[in-house]
Formats: C-alpha cells, sequence, structure tokens
C-alpha cells in the first residue's frame, strides 16, 4: 500500500465514507488472491494511522484504529458501559454516546481477575506467554479486524471467545488470537470481546435482593451485549449481520455452547464452532442462589446491604466470593460444574435450565455447530522428560490417581485395546482427555435439525524432543492462520502452516455455509450419535467413525 495523504473534509459522515471507499480500493489492490502478501509488499510501509485513516462510524460515535499489513485494526471498541459500581451485577448497558473521534488503537481492560503468578518463570511462561495488561471493570470492549470499511461486501463475521473457564482470561491473552491473518486470508471481519468474569460476572443475588435478579448470568449476557453490537454495528466494518459464527476454546467453547442455547441469541449467532471446551447444561440455580446468600453471610452483611458489595474493591470482592465458594462447596458438595462455582446459571429465563438443544422449536434448532477436542489435552510429559518411560504399572498407578482405583485397569485395557501400539504416556494422555463431555454435546445437538460436525487434533509439535503432544489450546493458532505468529505453541514454518491453511478452510466454509467441506479436506460426513463421524486433523487427515466409543465405556 502507498503511502496515504492526511486529507479534512468538514462532516465526519462525508469523510468516513470517502475514507472507507478509498482506503478498501487501495486495500484491494494492494492483497493478491488468496490473501497473502508478495515479496514487493513486504518491503512497502506496513503500518498507517492517521487523521483521514482507518475511521468508522458506529452507533455510539466514531472510532479511529489503523492500517497494518492491508487490515484495518480497531481495539478496545466500548460495547457497553462501565460495570463497575452501581452497575456490578446487573445487566450490561449501553456505552455513552462520544463526540469526535475515539481511539481504538490499543486492547480495553482484561475483565477482573487473579493474575497473580501469570508471568513466573518456568516453560509455561515461555510456551503461552499471557498478554495482560489493565484488569478492571470498564472491560466491556471489542476488537475488530476486517478487509475494508463500508464496501457493501457482505463479508462473514466471526466472533471470537476466549477461554480461561469461565474465570479468567481475554480476547488478546494468546498471540494466537490475534484476528488479522484469518480475516485477510479468507475475506471475512474477525471480532473478539472481553466480557466480566468469575464472582464479578455470575454471583447469584437473586435469592437476597430481586432488583438482581440476573446478577447469575450477567457475564454471558455481557456476550449477548457484544453480540448486539455486531449485529447493529457490523455493516460499518464490511462484515454481514446476518451471517454470524461465534467459536471458542476452553471455556469459550463451554460459552459457545451456552449462546447457541438461548433464546434471546435468535438472529445474532447463525453457526457455533466449540474447541476443547462443551458442556450441555447450566448451573443449578438451586446452589448458586444459596450461594449467593453464603456469599452475603461471609461478608457480614444483611439483603439490604448489596450496595457494599458493589462498591468493594473487585479484587477483595472476588477473594471474598471464592472464600465463601469453598466453605459452601464443603457443606453442600459442589456445583457439579467442572469449571468452578461461578458461571452460566439455568434460571429457566435467559438460560435453559435442562438439557441444552432438547427443544427442536427452540432457534438452536437451526445453528450448525463444529466441535473439535485434542487427543492430549494434558501433556504431562513436555517438562518432564522422565514421563516418556513410563511403564505400565505406574501408568495404573496415574490413572488410579485421577480416575480412581477401581477403574484403574479396566481404562486402561480398554484404550490400550482402541489404540494399539501407543506407548504408557500416550495413553494417559488418551484417558485424560477422554472424547465423553464432547460426544455428549454432540448428542445433544444431534437431536435438533441442524447439521452437526466434530474433529479430533492430533498434531505434535516438533518442540521440547516432540512431548507436548496434541495439548489443550494448541488447535486455536491452526484454526485462525496463526501458526506462525504462535511460534511457541507450533515451531512456526511449512508443517505446520500445511495444516492450517486445510484447517482454516474448513472452519471458512463452515462460516460460509454451516458445512465445512472444502477441496483441503477428505469428505467430511455430518456427525450422527450411530455412526460418530470424526474428522482426524493431522498432518494426514482423515475420517474415523467414533474411533474410540468401545474405549469410553470404561470411564
Amino acid at each position: 500500500m502507498k503511502a496515504i495523504p492526511s486529507l479534512r473534509f468538514s462532516g465526519g459522515l462525508v469523510l468516513w465514507l470517502w475514507t472507507g471507499m478509498c482506503l478498501a480500493a487501495l486495500a484491494a489492490c494492494s492483497s493478491p488472491a488468496g490473501g497473502g502478501r508478495t515479496a514487493a509488499q513486504a518491503d512497502e510501509q506496513q503500518l498507517y494511522i492517521g487523521d483521514s485513516i482507518a475511521v468508522a462510524r458506529t452507533q455510539y460515535g466514531q472510532v479511529r484504529g489503523y492500517i497494518l499489513r492491508d487490515i484495518y485494526t480497531f481495539r478496545g471498541i466500548p460495547y457497553g458501559a462501565s460495570t463497575a459500581g452501581s452497575n456490578r451485577f446487573m445487566p450490561p448497558r449501553e456505552p455513552e454516546p462520544w463526540e469526535g473521534i475515539r481511539p481504538a488503537v490499543f486492547w480495553g481492560a482484561s475483565a477482573p481477575q487473579l493474575t497473580e503468578g501469570k508471568y513466573r518463570n518456568d516453560y509455561n511462561t515461555f510456551s503461552d506467554h499471557w498478554n495482560y495488561y489493565d484488569v478492571g471493570e470498564d472491560c466491556l470492549m471489542l476488537n475488530v479486524w476486517t478487509p475494508a470499511l463500508a464496501d457493501g461486501k457482505k463479508r462473514p463475521v466471526l466472533v471470537w471467545l476466549h477461554g480461561g473457564g469461565f474465570t479468567n482470561g481475554n480476547a488478546y491473552e494468546q498471540d494466537g488470537y490475534n484476528g488479522e491473518n484469518l480475516s485477510r486470508y479468507g475475506d471475512i471481519v474477525f471480532v473478539s470481546l472481553n466480557h466480566r468474569l468469575g464472582p464479578i460476572g455470575f454471583s447469584d443475588f437473586s435469592a437476597v435482593d430481586k432488583k438482581f435478579a440476573e446478577s447469575g448470568n450477567v457475564g454471558i449476557l455481557d456476550v449477548v451485549a457484544g453480540l448486539k453490537w455486531v449485529h447493529n454495528n457490523i455493516e460499518a466494518f464490511g462484515g454481514d449481520p446476518a451471517n454470524v459464527t461465534i467459536m471458542g476454546q476452553s471455556g469459550g467453547g463451554a460459552k459457545v455452547c451456552t449462546l447457541v442455547a438461548m433464546a434471546e441469541t435468535k438472529g445474532l449467532v447463525h453457526k457455533g464452532v466449540a474447541l476443547s471446551g462443551n458442556i450441555t447444561g447450566a448451573i443449578d440455580s438451586r446452589y448458586s442462589a444459596g450461594l449467593g446468600r453464603y456469599i452475603l453471610k461471609e461478608a457480614g452483611l444483611k439483603p439490604g446491604q448489596m450496595a457494599k458489595l458493589q462498591q468493594m474493591p473487585w479484587h477483595d470482592y472476588i477473594e471474598l466470593a471464592n472464600r465463601a465458594a469453598e466453605k459452601y462447596n464443603r457443606e453442600k458438595g459442589g456445583s457439579g460444574m467442572m469449571r468452578g462455582a461461578f458461571g452460566p446459571v439455568g434460571d429457566g429465563f435467559h438460560v435453559p435450565m435442562d438439557v441444552f438443544y432438547a427443544d427442536t422449536h427452540a432457534p438452536s434448532n437451526n445453528v450448525p455447530m463444529l466441535f473439535c477436542t485434542t487427543n492430549c489435552e494434558f501433556s504431562l510429559s513436555r517438562t518432564d522428560a522422565a514421563l516418556e518411560q513410563m511403564t505400565r504399572e505406574q501408568l495404573l498407578e496415574w490413572v488410579g490417581r485421577m480416575k480412581g482405583a477401581d477403574k484403574a485397569k479396566a481404562l486402561v485395557d480398554a484404550y490400550d485395546r482402541a489404540f494399539p501400539g501407543k506407548k504408557p504416556i500416550e495413553l494417559l494422555g488418551l484417558i485424560l482427555s477422554a472424547r465423553d463431555k464432547v460426544i455428549a454435546a454432540a448428542n445433544a445437538k444431534a437431536r435438533q435439525d441442524a447439521p452437526v460436525y466434530l474433529a479430533w487434533f492430533g498434531w505434535n509439535p516438533p518442540l521440547f524432543d516432540g512431548r507436548m503432544r496434541a495439548f489443550h489450546c494448541l488447535d486455536i493458532s491452526f484454526w485462525l492462520k496463526n501458526t506462525d505468529v504462535m511460534l511457541t505453541h507450533t515451531g512456526g514454518g511449512s508443517r505446520p502452516r500445511a495444516l492450517s491453511d486445510k484447517m482454516a478452510d474448513a472452519l471458512l466454509s463452515f462460516m460460509r455455509t454451516g458445512n465445512p467441506n472444502c477441496d483441503a479436506l477428505p469428505h467430511w460426513p455430518e456427525y450422527t450419535p450411530e455412526e460418530g463421524a470424526t474428522m482426524l486433523l493431522n498432518d494426514t487427515c482423515s475420517v474415523a467413525y467414533d474411533p474410540d466409543r468401545e474405549a469410553r465405556k470404561a470411564l
């Protein structure tokens, strides 16, 4: 892209339209087919920012981002008001409109969470190097990557939901979350967002004060508000509000499962992709309401004193709520939800109380879904080479500690039969990464009419002497065309890039049509509980039919 002169016009709308059309044309001319960049382009100026560059209009006011390698980039656009003070525990509210042009060039604050220990000096920090900057309650911000502004083109939209359970994380936590490459490669609009988490986002005080009837779900309602922003504003960023795919990994996958099940996302969500995070139900409202009362008791407050909890410093409140949850779980036996005490509540109003997708008349009936997990979510030997020499007896001990001594032999025998020739450490990874939860989610969704597709990722990075295996989070950078960005996960280069091309092509096809079939992969059949068709993603991709069905029975 050549240098762009700084031009000023009277009338913000005229300037916005003119800038969007001209820069979109320049970007289109400078990007070769397929979304790549030529060597000559790599020698040109890469970054553009200025008064009349990358200015877009939202319903609340104009924002200025920048152009990086021909992709318009906006960071930290408000989609909701601050959630501090009297807004804490309350549903999200719209941001106040602003005058002039608001800078949108850096990430918004991460939602309140405990980040101590994120940067301890060990191999996990090297591999994942989490990105955290400001943390605070003015966190309802989103980010957009797009090839063009307001050019009338209806591009598919991908909304990325970060991992971290329902307790931690942000929209830029991993470098692999970056939307630039997939936006360029697929000519799509990529959106990511922050929302309330943990006790700030999911403390249920409905039994304490009717004013807080929705407090147990405000964190997921934030995401709904973000999707409404996308619906109302994404055309100004070159996107199609009638073609929105939500995608997330780990806790983000669980968010996808929840949002698809919510009736109020009708018209906001058209496809869903859940990676290594699969749930088929929410927290029981009796548990969450009881925990809300217990938090108030732990604080030494009465029902009429909720304002004191709203004004408490967020760090102090999170520690209070976590302490209360620990005591409450010891007394009551826990939430029954693997992601802890704080997450979406089955209130029967926002979030279903029954099993997700049970109603074929619900809006979710028409939403295709794609599920994927990895075959070694927990790579225990990455930093402990001695585990590679694990014996069968040691494997039985490990499985016994984690799954119960009475189940250990049956589990090991079942997985050994299903996957002959695997080393004990490899069998341990498969057992700890058992697909029972993703199969339950796929089976639940398959009762509805929209198609379901299932994948299993098994690529092993050439790092740590080959001991990383297909660990939790690894597949993210493959789906999003970031294998040369998240080098500490993939090593970079042509080998991971080749698989990433295939997976990105499948994702883009799914976004456009609700079907992941593409020329890059073998035919990908729909998933059914009877057949269990599963796309195995590796250097060579193939389809298997429920390859671990018999092994799972031992669980």
